[in-house]
C-alpha cells in the first residue's frame, strides 16, 4: 500500500508539473508495475492493455459519440435549441438564462461534451443576453452550469470511460443518468430565479411570444429530438447496444449536417477534428489502466477497504469522504484527468461497502455520484474549464465575472449531489426498469 501512495504522488507531482496525464499515468504505472513484478510483466502488461484498449469492440462508441457531437455542433443545432426555449421562457424574470439552461441540457443530449456544450451556447445565448440587459455575470454563470449537463445527459463520454474503467453496462449508465439530468436542469432554473430573486436587475424580462410563434420554435427542433429519441430509445429499449447506437447516432447526425447545409470540406476538417479527440482520449484511456493495473498489484484498494472496514466507519460517511476528496481535487485538477486518477483507487473501496444498494447496482450509482462531483469542478475555481472555455470563447468577460456569477449553480449542485446520495433510487429507477 506503501508503495501505491507514493506512485500516486509521484502521479500527482507529474500532473502539477503540466506533464500530458496519459503519459505520467503510463510511466507511474510502468515503472510502479516493474518495480513489483519485474521488467517483462510490465513490458508485457503494457502492451496488452494497449492492443486491448485498441482493438475493444466497445471503445468503438468514444469516436462514434465524438463524432456525432461535432456533427451536430457544426449543423446549428443549438441555435433553433435557444430559439424555441427562449420563445417559452423568455418573457420571465430570468427566462433568458432559464432559457440557455433547457437549451444546453437539449444540446447536450445530441452532443456528449461539457465543453463543446458551453462554446456553442456561449456563441448562442450571450448575443440575446446582451441585447437585454443581463449582467455578464448571470449570462455566462448558466452558460458554464449548464455546459456541465453534457456529462450526465446521455449519450456521455465520460460515462462511457467511467463505464469501460469499472467494467460497468454502458446501457444502465446511460439510463441512470437521464433522471438526474432532468433534475439538474430544475435545479439550475431554481438557481437563476434565486439569482435574479436577489437582483432583478440581472435578469430583465424579454419579449413575449404568441403560442403560435412557440410552436413555429418547435418545429425547428424536430431533428435533433428524433435523434435523441432513436440513439436513448433504442438502448433502453435493448433494441440495440450502446456502440450501436452509436454508429447510428453519428450516421444520423451526418445526415442532420447535410440537410442543413453543411458542406462536404466542413464534414472532412470534423472527420479530421474527431479522429483527433478520440486518438487522445484512447492515450489517456491506456494510460489510465495501466496505471490502474500498478495500483492494484499494490494492494491499494484493498489496503483501504481493510482500513475503512477495520476502523467500523460507516458506509456512508466512507462515501461523504470520497466525495470531498474529489471536491477538493476538483478545485485543482481538470475532470477528466481526476476521473481517471481517482475511479482506479476508489471503485473497489465503493464496490466492498454495504450501501443498502443491491450490489449489480452500487456501481452504476457510484458512476452517477462520480459524474455530479465532476460536474461541480467544472464550474469551481481555480480550475473551472468550462469557465475557462467561456473566457476563451468571449475575451472581454474576466473569468473573476464568471466566477462570482457561479455561487447558486455551486449551491444548487451540493443540494443535487447530497439528495442523490440519500436517496440512490432516483437515478437506479431506470435502469432497474429496463434492465432490471
Amino acid at each position: 500500500m506503501a508503495i501505491a501512495l507514493t506512485g500516486f504522488f509521484i502521479l500527482l507531482l507529474l500532473i502539477l508539473l503540466r506533464m500530458p496525464i496519459a503519459f505520467a499515468m503510463g510511466m507511474v504505472g510502468f515503472c510502479g508495475f516493474w518495480y513489483l513484478r519485474g521488467l517483462n510483466p510490465a513490458i508485457a502488461t503494457v502492451g496488452e492493455r494497449f492492443f486491448s484498449t485498441v482493438l475493444s469492440l466497445e471503445l468503438s462508441v468514444l469516436p462514434m459519440f465524438v463524432l456525432m457531437g461535432n456533427l451536430v455542433a457544426r449543423a446549428g443545432v443549438a441555435h433553433e435549441l435557444y430559439a424555441a426555449a427562449q420563445t417559452f421562457l423568455g418573457h420571465r424574470r430570468g427566462g433568458l438564462a432559464m432559457a440557455t439552461v433547457v437549451a444546453c441540457g437539449g444540446f447536450s443530449a445530441v452532443c456528449g461534451s461539457s465543453l463543446a456544450t458551453a462554446a456553442t451556447m456561449a456563441n448562442v445565448a450571450m448575443p440575446s443576453m446582451r441585447k437585454f440587459g443581463y449582467r455578464d455575470s448571470l449570462a455566462t454563470a448558466s452558460i458554464a452550469a449548464g455546459g456541465t449537463l453534457g456529462i450526465l445527459i446521455p449519450p456521455s463520454v465520460i460515462m462511457v470511460i467511467y463505464g469501460l474503467m469499472t467494467e460497468t453496462s454502458i446501457n444502465q449508465l446511460f439510463a441512470a443518468g437521464f433522471l438526474p439530468g432532468l433534475i439538474g436542469i430544475v435545479f439550475y432554473m431554481a438557481a437563476v430565479q434565486w439569482a435574479v430573486w436577489r437582483d432583478p436587475a440581472a435578469g430583465p424580462q424579454g419579449e413575449r411570444y404568441s403560442w403560435r410563434e412557440r410552436l413555429q420554435a418547435l418545429k425547428g427542433v424536430w431533428t435533433a429530438l428524433v435523434l435523441f429519441v432513436v440513439v436513448l430509445g433504442g438502448i433502453y429499449g435493448d433494441v440495440f447496444t450502446s456502440t450501436e447506437a452509436a454508429g447510428i447516432g453519428a450516421g444520423g447526425a451526418f445526415v442532420i449536417a447535410l440537410l442543413r447545409g453543411v458542406d462536404m470540406r466542413a464534414i472532412y476538417d470534423i472527420a479530421v477534428e474527431s479522429a483527433r479527440t478520440s486518438a487522445v482520449l484512447f492515450f489517456i484511456l491506456i494510460g489510465a489502466l495501466v496505471f490502474s493495473n500498478f495500483i492494484n498489484a499494490a494492494g491499494l484498494p484493498e489496503g483501504l477497504l481493510a482500513l475503512v472496514t477495520g476502523t467500523g466507519t460507516s458506509p456512508m460517511m466512507v462515501i461523504f469522504i470520497i466525495l470531498v476528496i474529489f471536491i477538493i481535487l476538483g478545485c485543482v485538477l481538470e475532470s477528466l484527468s481526476m476521473i481517471l486518477l481517482m475511479v482506479p483507487i476508489f471503485f473497489p473501496v465503493v464496490a466492498g461497502l454495504d450501501l443498502g444498494i443491491p450490489s449489480k447496482w452500487v456501481l452504476v450509482w457510484f458512476g452517477i455520484i462520480v459524474v455530479m462531483v465532476t460536474e461541480i469542478s467544472l464550474i469551481t475555481p481555480p480550475v473551472g474549464l468550462n469557465v475557462y472555455v467561456l473566457s476563451s470563447v468571449l475575451p472581454d468577460v474576466s473569468t473573476t465575472t464568471i466566477f462570482r456569477g457561479m455561487l447558486p449553480f455551486i449551491t444548487v449542485d451540493i443540494l443535487r449531489l447530497v439528495l442523490f446520495v440519500a436517496v440512490p433510487w432516483i437515478s437506479l429507477v431506470l435502469p432497474q426498469l429496463f434492465y432490471g
